[in-house]
């Protein structure tokens, strides 16, 4: 079943949906900076830390939307001068993983802020037919924030 997949701004979602979203020990698992439980407050940084990368850059994190309900949340953020996408889907949203990154880079191919795209991925994550049939090329493994990641990039230019 193909779902209607749309994007909105976070704080559209209720609060309680993504703390329950990101206390799910399924998202945890491939999440390696996600080191403490979800709380009120935890969402509330989250949201004002999200809306910041808008302000600043005009562009930032989704909410996504199947069928108008809330599977995860992603997009792309600027993370010195490369525009990161990330996507963290609800585990009954998984396999909605490559329509969602479709749809999402086809956004960032008509948008000329974004020449290339990189992607941070956990060692964790072993399937990653998709994003090679998207056209991003390994560029190597990378620290972020004191754990390893593989990053790839992708060129929409």
């Amino acid at each position: 079943m193909k779902h209607q997949i749309s994007f909105a701004r976070l704080q559209t979602v209720d609060a309680r949906d993504i703390i329950t979203h990101m206390s799910d020990p399924r998202v945890a698992a491939h999440m390696p900076l996600l080191t403490s439980a979800w709380d009120d407050a935890t969402v509330a940084k989250f949201l004002t830390t999200k809306e910041a990368y808008w302000q600043r850059d005009g562009l930032g994190h989704w909410a996504i939307l199947a069928n108008t309900e809330y599977v995860g949340w992603g997009g792309f953020q600027k993370e010195g001068d490369e525009w990161d996408y990330g996507l963290v889907l609800k585990p009954k949203a998984f396999g909605l993983g490559t329509q969602i990154s479709r749809k999402a880079i086809e956004f960032a191919i008509a948008d000329q802020r974004i020449p290339f795209v990189t992607f941070l991925l956990p060692p964790s994550r072993k399937k990653l037919g998709a994003l090679r049939r998207f056209g991003a090329e390994f560029v190597g493994e990378v620290e972020y924030d004191g754990k390893a990641f593989l990053k790839y990039r992708l060129e929409t230019g």
